[in-house]
């Protein structure tokens, strides 16, 4: 975790973001309020947390969470009385309370439960909340996709800079460098890491606003972002997400377009069932250890040695916290310092995995919760559209967040940086597979400052998956 440090303008940022909050609630239609919200504080506030005795830390996640929960009750509080739960919810639920399970029965006491729960409703539940509020609808996707390409778009110049000079900007701005400066050297060059957590959160984002722009231009969802051609947007993203130097994006980029090239060429939703399996199927064999990554690290050593020894050191350090997860692996070993390391043989385990710290942290409880809660948004998008229609220009850009949370539910296997803008995608897809039921909606209308193809009616599916 990274404690307060940096100049003063650390704790100004952090702490006069929710009246920022406020301000844009007062300006802007609520929904959009929300997204430039998230965008403002995840893109650019400080990595930093500021310890609050009896709470969870406060950063910049907890700025933008609390500052849209309070901006709604106070300008938009309909929206919170007309929400109901549904059956949906039930895996972020489980998710965001087995903290308190596990402490219980390692015997850890309610204070270390309750101090968990609270990071997870901050971390997740929030964001997830906020996204059944306001994006359960195909217009509401519809914006939220162009607010990840925007905030691409705004990251670009940056990238750029830091790819030339080496990330300096949080330093420059805030007073230090969130990371390790020398893990951001890559290729003979610099992986840009501007203010988020480190330079493969940086990627992450880059290449999943690049393949949203590029399904949207292609779909002919919309026509113009900020001004500029779709077309162009599309390229300039793809282009600076190769910049980022990340093979790991890039991979889950290409795999995500093609599957929705298959999808649209052959309308079978198999692609998109294939997608979805894919990160359980790795959590399955690297748990059980039936497949121990030899061969893939072999095969790296020949083109990039540099990613073949990360991938090594990735994969031994899962494979001792695995054998220690798996000595409890209903309920985990709560905390963070209790299954690091396998007393038996004096092995310790660094936790860069998501999905490692949750079959840790909460056993299987913790580890499947999560992973539905990211995925089932994406079957219950195709549940209710197929997937025959995911290139229409009404249902494009709910596709492409669909396909989006599959890269980060797939990044969540290698890396443990949670992105809170995606969280909003799976609260909203799940959200709008349940308002869509027994009804079609018509496309979205499109905003004033961007044009897109003539809308039409979507017809909506009303059992299992279908192509």
């Amino acid at each position: 975790m990274f404690l307060m440090r940096g100049n003063s303008l650390v704790p100004i940022a952090l702490f006069g973001y929710i009246p920022f909050c406020f301000i844009l609630f007062a300006l802007l239609p609520p929904r959009k309020a929300v997204i430039y919200n998230f965008l403002v504080a995840w893109l650019f506030l400080p990595m930093s947390d500021l310890p609050l005795h009896g709470f969870t830390d406060y950063n910049k996640m907890s700025a933008a969470c609390i500052g849209v929960i309070l901006g709604t009750f106070i300008f938009d509080l309909d929206r919170i009385l007309a929400f109901r739960p549904t059956i949906w919810d039930i895996p972020m639920f489980v998710w965001c309370t087995c903290p308190f399970i596990s402490s219980y029965f390692n015997n850890r006491g309610p204070y270390d439960g309750l101090s968990g729960i609270a990071y997870q409703i901050t971390d997740w539940g929030l964001p997830y909340f906020i996204g059944r509020l306001y994006f359960n609808d195909l217009k509401g996707l519809r914006e939220l996709a162009q607010g990840i390409i925007v905030g691409g778009l705004l990251y670009v110049p940056l990238v750029w800079y830091e790819v030339r000079m080496s990330p300096q900007l949080h330093r420059i701005v805030y007073g230090y460098s969130q990371y390790e400066f020398a893990q951001s050297k890559r290729y003979g060059g610099f992986r840009p890491m501007v203010f988020m957590q480190h330079g493969l959160a940086v990627s992450m984002w880059m290449s999943t606003a690049a393949m949203t722009a590029f399904w949207l231009w292609w779909s002919k969802a919309i026509d113009r972002v900020m001004g500029i051609k779709m077309g162009w947007v599309a390229l300039i993203l793809i282009i600076t997400a190769a910049g980022c130097h990340s093979v790991g994006a890039i991979a889950l980029m290409v795999i995500a377009l093609g599957v929705l090239w298959l999808t649209r060429v052959t309308r079978w939703s198999i692609w998109i069932i294939l997608l979805t399996l894919g990160p359980p199927t790795w959590i399955y064999l690297r748990t059980t250890d039936t497949w121990t990554g030899k061969d893939l690290i072999a095969f790296l050593e020949e083109y990039d040695p540099r990613s073949a020894q990360s991938l090594h050191v990735r994969l031994s350090s899962e494979r001792v916290l695995a054998d220690r997860a798996l000595e409890s692996p209903i309920y985990g070993w709560t905390g963070w310092k209790l299954y690091d390391k396998n007393e038996e043989q004096g092995e310790h385990g660094v936790p860069d995995q998501m999905w490692i710290i949750a079959f840790g942290k909460y056993g299987l409880i913790g580890l499947i919760s999560m992973t539905v809660a990211l995925l089932m948004p994406v079957l219950l998008l195709a549940w209710r559209i197929p997937v025959r229609y995911w290139s229409h220009p009404g249902a494009a850009p709910a596709a492409a967040l669909g396909v989006l949370l599959t890269q980060h539910m797939s990044d969540l296997c290698f890396n443990a940086m949670v992105n809170p803008i995606f969280i909003l995608c799976a609260g909203g897809l799940t959200g709008m597979a349940f308002s869509l039921r027994h009804s079609a909606q018509p496309a979205p209308t499109h905003p004033n400052y961007m044009t897109a193809a003539p809308a039409r009616a979507i017809p909506m599916g009303h059992g299992p998956l279908s192509a």
